[in-house]
């Protein structure tokens, strides 16, 4: 083994890594995780990955106790970041079946096996590919590499804990202002309409959280999400209003824009979507063959486990063909209760295993290129629901009551499957450096899926009684958009009505071919800056005033690195340096959206009691946006200035 590849632990070395304080700590931050990840993304329509928060967490927490370990820290944060996991999974299609009325509440123990079968599957489907993409492809898994970088400096007694509680603390003040005491109005938004001709639209979300996406993702998929807003709101809804001869009809110009964009523009984002994940599969075939083969190699291999290393003990290939046939079984039983048709159940099972297995490979290869923030999970769900919709369209005709149901039912498995795969590849490729043994993080994995999966139903629950999903209304103005949810819910429905504006599904498919070639001539030209097409297809599909706020993120990172690159002369160890500084500025990052997430969840329990979204309210926005303009300014001072002091502290943490 080369110096290259020798892990931090050798394989000799045999340290505690699934303790009982491991099991327990690692369950209960998978559970915080989760409930902060689903209020995020229900509220954003995106979610970021926590493996590093939940490292950092753990290291606070085990230096409690006289004995820990980095591979013990490790264990802990894999189960963790499989909560932020599986919450993505969930909310990007759950609240749909409720947004249809299909579901006029969560049913509890319904929606832990979806949930729990889901993410489970997206574990054993991870078990081949960590040796596929990990081992024999060596791809970068860029939060996979950062996270073993934060346990290996923990290890050397880093303190970078207080950057997360800073941010968790001034996220969770923010946003008990604006949402709890109605201090100010949340979003800032304004539009003109000039004759019938010219349309004019600007909008930003006053949130820390989102502001912390932005930087997180970093400036080049900020500017391409927003870029995404820009073709829906400055190009495609002015030319929908002049093509139709529309005028405002007494309404606003804001809701005009948003009326077109709801009815029509956003489904440019699911043709653009469709094509990016057809792409992904057609890239990904000869990973997704490989991973296959070393499956089935795994299985017929007589190799003696004695003589395996440490470090590549996976869970044995015929344990995970058995747990895979357990898992379609509860799956097939949800879907026949559902649709009391067991020939389409089964059709449903088969299709769900099959899209399963090639959407997780394509998140796991997705998130060695790009990382687990970018994941695809968008795109690979709605062109399982597509798909799915339109064969059960042929089976069950037009007026199936129960045939968009079942789409959101198999995609909902998918994504579950798909968000996990692309996050535990990340874990994997940091055990691999540290020198975790792989079957005790795949054991961890379950543990944070099954913990995550008992919480989600109960917090699901909560925030629909709490403020309701779908676009915000009159008298409902503190919805939750959940906006993949809805796009999920208008595929599946719009499919099988007839409703479905192929027109503009067609328009976003040449939208995302354009992008895809741009992005080809990108890479022939050996250029950094490439042009993933789901991120497009993304800010596409996001309400602007979310795409904007991201974007301001994005400029904050870029802002950092400039001020990196202009002061490394006044620094010894310019890598190092930065290092320290990203680590600030993304724990700082984090901590705003696990604040203001949880302060969200909070705030859910008082309204959900006494049924009134004013219940802790002082005031009524005396002063509009303002003041939520002053505080997110205030914000991005405070996290550009944490982040660049952290460049020149040259002092041990």
């Amino acid at each position: 083994m080369s110096d290259e590849h020798k892990p931090y632990i050798g394989p000799e070395v045999k340290l505690p890594e699934t303790t009982i304080k491991a099991f327990f700590l690692g369950a209960i931050l998978s559970m915080v995780l989760a409930a902060a990840n689903a209020y995020l993304g229900l509220f954003a329509g995106m979610t970021v990955s926590a493996s590093i928060p939940a490292a950092v967490l753990s290291m606070a927490v085990l230096r409690l106790f006289k004995n820990h370990n980095i591979l013990e820290n490790n264990i802990v944060q894999t189960a963790a970041s499989a909560g932020e996991s599986l919450a993505a999974g969930v909310i990007f299609t759950f609240p749909a079946l409720v947004l249809m009325g299909y579901w006029s509440e969560f049913n509890y123990w319904e929606t832990v096996l979806i949930a729990l079968c889901g993410g489970v599957l997206g574990v054993l489907f991870t078990v081949p590919l960590r040796t596929a993409l990990i081992v024999e492809q060596k791809l970068q898994f860029p939060e996979g590499v950062a996270t073993s970088e934060v346990l290996k400096t923990g290890e050397k007694g880093g303190k970078a804990v207080k950057f997360l509680l800073y941010g968790s603390l001034i996220g969770a003040v923010a946003k008990l202002a604006e949402s709890g005491l109605k201090l100010w109005s949340g979003t800032g938004s304004a539009a003109s309409l000039v004759g019938n001709k010219v349309y004019a639209f600007f909008a930003m979300n006053l949130s820390p959280a989102l502001i912390a996406v932005g930087y997180i993702v970093g400036l080049r998929i900020a500017f391409l999400i927003f870029a995404g807003g820009c073709i829906s709101w400055y190009i495609a809804i002015p030319w929908y209003i002049a093509a139709n001869d529309m005028t405002t009809d007494g309404t606003t110009a804001v809701n005009l824009g948003y009326k077109i964009w709801t009815e029509q523009i956003r489904f440019l984002g699911v043709g653009a979507m469709v094509v990016g994940g057809l792409w992904a599969l057609i890239k990904l075939r000869g990973s997704i063959t490989m991973a296959v083969n070393s499956g089935i190699k795994a299985i017929r291999s007589k190799a003696d486990p004695s003589q395996v290393l440490r470090t590549e003990k996976d869970t044995p290939m015929s344990w995970v063909m058995i747990a895979i046939g357990i898992m379609v079984v509860p799956v097939f039983l949800i879907y026949l209760r559902e649709i009391h048709d067991v020939v389409i159940t089964g059709l449903m099972a088969i299709l769900m295993v099959i899209a399963g297995f090639l959407f997780s490979a394509v998140a796991g290869y997705m998130a060695g290129l790009v990382g687990s923030s970018n994941n695809p999970i968008s795109g690979v769900t709605i062109a399982t629901i597509l798909t799915a919709s339109l064969i059960l369209l042929l089976i069950l005709g037009s007026d199936s009551e129960k045939g968009p149901a079942a789409a959101i039912l198999i995609g909902a498995v998918v994504c579950c499957a798909a968000a996990i795969a692309g996050d535990n590849m990340q874990d994997l490729k940091a055990g691999h450096i540290l020198g975790a043994t792989p079957r005790n993080q795949q054991i961890m994995q379950m543990v944070g899926v099954v913990s995550a999966a008992l919480v989600m139903p109960l917090v699901l629950q909560l925030l629909l009684t709490g403020y309701g999903f779908g676009p915000a209304t009159e008298a409902n103005p503190d919805s939750l958009q959940a906006p993949q949810a809805t796009l999920m819910q208008s595929v599946a429905e719009g499919v099988f009505s007839g409703a479905l504006p192929w027109p503009m599904i067609y328009a976003g498919m040449v939208i995302g071919v354009l992008v895809i070639l741009l992005d080809q001539y990108q890479e022939s030209r050996g250029s950094d800056f490439r042009i993933p097409v789901l991120a497009v297809a993304v800010g596409i599909y996001l309400p602007f005033e979310l795409d904007s706020a991201i974007m301001l993120g994005g400029v904050i990172a870029w802002a950092v690195s400039k001020y990196q690159k202009n002061n490394k002369n006044q620094v010894q160890d310019f890598d190092v340096q930065k290092s320290k500084s990203e680590n600030a500025g993304l724990l700082f990052a984090s901590g705003l959206i696990t604040g203001e997430a949880l302060i969200g969840i909070g705030l859910a329990i008082p309204v959900a009691v006494w049924g009134s979204a004013d219940v802790m309210a002082i005031a009524n926005d005396p002063f509009g946006s303002i003041p939520g303009v002053i505080v997110v300014g205030i914000v991005c001072w405070w996290l550009y200035r944490l982040a660049a002091k952290s460049f020149l502290d040259q002092t041990d943490e």
